[in-house]
């Protein structure tokens, strides 16, 4: 675990900088949610920075996200003794050196070279836990060797094939997992005109798919589909077709060359986009999961409260409230918004976790005030990682903590459990 700065995480952030300044060396990374975004949709590629950046149809989803948090305030309370803070939290037999996580995202590649295993270094530095992509570009096995002790949890869309959900998780859990976090909010891909636009799906390429092209299960799949041979009409050797060609050699096991002339590459893109997800699965399934693994279970994408109700009533151990960043529902309800009812539906008896439009310390403030016992944090520190690999996303995520070092402190908090509705007011209630 991160040792904790004796002096709290947001006064050696802010000394830092401010040193640095006097010197004339202003931030590598921008500290303001708005600059960041910014440098880093530049630093992007153009598809890249559609499937970063976009959301689902007129992407007011991820706007109500944004917004869920306006309609909260923070109301400090004075004379306190708030000299020294304590941001730990217990979670799922951890004590954690603060409540922030990382969700998952896939397809870094198309980020940053270095990928899952720049932000894999990150999360070691700090001790934030990293939820793993199911749609990683770098096998688990080497991400969990980069994270080392450091926390982490696997992220499994639950595939159409069983076989293939049972390895992995005992992959997951063989490598060092501490939980497995279903996301049951994507098992069909939603409408994101961005990369429809862009006519860009990375995972037809070969990218973001490389849990699968390591799991023995899946490449015997690819290679019963290779002898099968070629479904569908050939396309031509367009510039087009040559480049994904060689994406798809690029991301599969092997060597480049051999790959090209190689069916086997093709065959796991195939194999891939049959069996990616499951739009069958319900609760009766979630059975065949505590089967396979000892792990904790974490369902991600939880709205509802009666879905949190069931969640509980089937032996899970967590629940995230999420939308996916707005990926997939446009009209969708913020997640900000859903998460009282489904904490008060919980009341208690397992962890809620948050995420879907954390961009400052003061959004994790009124979360944990709302019922969430730790954050996840999505295209914050993707950004971070587009303008600087490791060091960018360790820059994000200090930033974050230190933003929310301090908001306790002038709130008049010293730890999560002091953080509670109390601290927070509607903002119709003061915004007069």
């Amino acid at each position: 675990m991160a040792e904790v700065p004796s002096e709290g995480y947001g006064r050696r952030a802010q000394s830092g900088i401010y040193r640095n300044g006097a010197l004339g060396q202003l931030p590598a990374v921008p500290v303001s949610p708005a600059k960041l975004a910014a440098k880093a949709r530049q630093k992007m590629s153009r598809r890249a920075a559609a499937y970063v950046v976009g959301s689902a149809g007129m992407e007011s989803t991820a706007r109500a996200n944004r917004l869920a948090f306006d309609r909260w305030r923070i109301v400090p309370r004075m004379l306190h003794d708030v000299g020294t803070r304590d941001l730990t939290t217990e979670l799922l037999g951890r004590t954690l050196a603060s409540p922030f996580l990382l969700s998952p995202v896939g397809v870094l590649e198309m980020v940053h070279p270095a990928a899952d295993v720049a932000v894999a270094r990150a999360a070691r530095s700090l001790g934030v836990p990293m939820m793993i992509s199911n749609q990683a570009s770098v096998p688990m096995e080497r991400i969990a060797a980069e994270l080392g002790d450091s926390p982490h949890w696997f992220q499994l869309y639950w595939s159409s094939e069983d076989d293939l959900v049972a390895s992995l998780v005992s992959r997951a859990e063989q490598a060092g997992a501490e939980a497995i976090v279903v996301t049951l909010d994507t098992h069909m891909l939603g409408w994101r005109p961005r990369d429809l636009d862009e006519a860009f799906l990375p995972f037809a390429r070969g990218q973001g798919i490389a849990q699968y092209t390591s799991d023995p299960v899946f490449t015997e799949l690819v290679k019963q589909r290779a002898k099968q041979g070629p479904t569908g009409k050939r396309p031509a050797p367009t510039p087009a077709a040559v480049a994904t060609l060689a994406s798809m050699s690029r991301g599969y096991p092997g060597g480049f060359m051999s790959n090209l002339r190689s069916p086997l590459p093709r065959a796991a893109v195939e194999t891939f986009l049959d069996v990616f997800s499951r739009s069958t699965l319900t609760w009766q399934n979630l059975s065949f999961l505590r089967e396979h693994t000892t792990l904790p279970i974490i369902l991600k994408g939880i709205q509802h409260p009666d879905d949190a109700r069931l969640a509980v009533d089937h032996g899970v151990d967590a629940v995230m409230v999420s939308n996916h960043g707005g990926r997939q529902i446009d009209g969708a309800v913020g997640s900000l918004d859903a998460l009282p009812a489904v904490a008060a539906v919980v009341d208690g008896r397992i962890p809620v976790l948050f995420d879907s439009g954390i961009r400052g310390g003061a959004d994790a403030f009124k979360a944990i005030a709302l019922g969430a016992t730790a954050v996840g944090v999505g295209r914050p520190w993707v950004y971070g990682l587009a303008l600087a690999g490791t060091e960018g996303v360790a820059s994000v995520m200090t930033n974050l903590l230190a933003e929310f070092d301090l908001t306790m402190g002038l709130a008049g908090c010293t730890t999560l459990d002091e953080i509670s509705p109390e601290t927070l007011s509607r903002a119709d209630s003061v915004d007069r």
